[in-house]
């Protein structure tokens, strides 16, 4: 899943313009992921372009993919169409 789909299943902030949430909502998910606990699947999600986002941990990431079974594509992304989990935003439901 990416980050921006998990954001698209959160209502934004009410005390928030939508707008501004909009721009900023795939961060957001970012940052929680940073400091979820441990037994929050977090390498799970990916970037918008099927790519793990550059950072300190990132190879670790990588490897529990790879663990799950996931392939990698030459370019560094997964296939998103074959490996991406989009649940209906709540407006949908």
């Amino acid at each position: 899943m990416t980050y921006g789909g998990i954001a698209a299943c959160i209502e934004h902030p009410t005390n928030m313009d939508p707008f501004a949430y909009n721009r900023i909502k795939a961060r957001w998910v970012g940052y929680a992921l940073k400091d979820c606990p441990e037994d929050v699947p977090w390498h799970r999600v990916i970037n918008a372009r099927g790519k793990i986002s550059a950072r300190p941990g990132c190879e670790f990431q990588r490897t529990l993919l790879e663990d799950e079974g996931i392939l990698f594509e030459k370019s560094g992304g997964i296939n998103l169409k074959r490996y991406n989990w989009n649940p209906l935003p709540l407006k949908s439901r």
